[in-house]
């Protein structure tokens, strides 16, 4: 039975689970906040040292957040 409390997004890449990390949305399969990503990337930092810094999250995990957001972007500007 699925935990209605548990939600995903991004094509499965991304879940929020209130028993991790308060909810926080995270790679699946991870703690990893996807916020982190943004973060380090905002600061100018690549996105190998973020990969780097957090081996738990996958170039294709990370790579398939970023597109999914461009995807939401266009999407919404399209509409």
């Amino acid at each position: 039975m699925k935990d209605t409390n548990i939600h995903e997004t991004a094509g499965g890449l991304v879940v929020s689970n209130p028993e991790v990390l308060g909810g926080k949305p995270v790679f699946c399969g991870t703690r990893m906040p996807v916020s982190t990503l943004f973060e380090y990337l905002a600061k100018g930092l690549s996105l190998d040292y973020f990969l780097e810094s957090f081996p738990s999250v996958t170039r294709e995990q990370a790579v398939g957040v970023l597109l999914y957001g461009q995807r939401r972007i266009e999407e919404d500007l399209a509409a």
